[in-house]
């Protein structure tokens, strides 16, 4: 096994990193490799990777340019732990100032509005239909369906789980006694996280849907045949739900959900360490990004409701 394998294992088995994540470092060294031709000790020098970042910037945006020297960072610490390099080349390169792009998030009346709307799929007289019209039934498999994906942005939507998350939670992730879920997130961590009752209550009738059908797994949500979701399945229920009306603009994504929790509850009073337990965020600072949306639509109310912005732009 190469020094290249044994990092990918590394990041896989030891430090239990997503799969996409593993992806990102994969590709990164795949891109240097085919750059420089080859991964050896030799192209990792200062001079190497001042001259691969100039070639990156001449076609990918700064965001992308730190994360590609990110992952080289890391491999080259890798290597420095296994006695191949003596010290970081990485560490030494003044990297790209990234441009600063504020998370986006949908209003809270567009969500208030989708709840209200979409409200008949999650109660009991569609889970009744759902029970006479039977699992072999066209009507059961929609009624099924459109309960699910409303659960999807009910998790998303109030509890700001990632993707991931939601799609690994299993039905002893669950405690309608404690009202919470307990959620595998990040690094292989596991947090307790609150749920509303009226979200408990939403979970119990898909599960009773679920039964019903015929839904055999030990995922919390699952499709009709007992799988659990993947990535395109929660994206596709996304767009779906939220993507036409209820005056949603934008990216319509389930990570603008939860930006959307995250900056309600910072503009409810949220205590910032709470949040951060909440998000499964590792630092702080991941989530003091929701500050500056605060921030904006503060400036924004001063300057339309404060008497000396508003003189001022009557003597303009």
């Amino acid at each position: 096994m190469d020094h290249k394998e044994q990092f990918i294992s590394y990041l896989r088995d030891i430090r239990r990193y997503s799969a996409r994540t593993v992806a990102i470092y994969e590709d990164a060294l795949k891109r240097f490799e085919e750059h420089k031709g080859s991964l050896s000790a030799e192209v990792f020098t200062i001079s190497d990777i001042r001259e691969y970042e100039a070639f990156m910037m001449e076609s990918l945006k700064p965001r992308t340019v730190h994360q590609q020297l990110s992952a080289l960072s890391s491999y080259c610490r890798f290597l420095v732990q296994e006695g191949v390099l003596k010290d970081n080349p990485v560490k030494r390169v003044r990297r790209p100032k990234k441009e600063k792009r504020l998370p986006e998030f949908y209003k809270k009346e567009s969500m208030d509005a989708y709840f209200k709307a979409s409200e008949h799929a999650e109660g009991e007289d569609e889970l009744a239909l759902l029970l006479s019209a039977g699992p072999g039934s066209k009507l059961g498999v929609e009624l099924y369906e459109r309960r699910l994906r409303r659960l999807i942005i009910s998790i998303l939507g109030t509890t700001g789980i990632r993707r991931a998350e939601l799609i690994s939670l299993e039905k002893k992730h669950f405690s309608r006694e404690r009202l919470t879920l307990t959620v595998h997130g990040k690094g292989d961590k596991m947090r307790e996280i609150p749920i509303l009752p009226s979200l408990c209550q939403e979970i119990c009738l898909y599960l009773d849907a679920a039964k019903a059908m015929g839904v055999e797994s030990e995922r919390l949500l699952a499709t009709l045949k007992g799988r659990p979701l993947y990535p395109v399945y929660v994206d596709r229920a996304v767009k779906t739900e939220l993507g036409d009306g209820f005056g949603i603009t934008g990216k319509v994504s389930p990570h603008v959900l939860r930006h959307t929790l995250a900056t309600e509850l910072l503009e409810e009073g949220a205590d910032l360490n709470a949040i951060k337990q909440m998000l499964g965020h590792s630092s702080l600072a991941a989530t003091q990004v929701y500050t500056h949306n605060t921030v904006a639509r503060l400036k924004k109310v001063y300057d339309t409701a404060h008497p000396r912005a508003q003189k001022s732009n009557k003597d303009d």
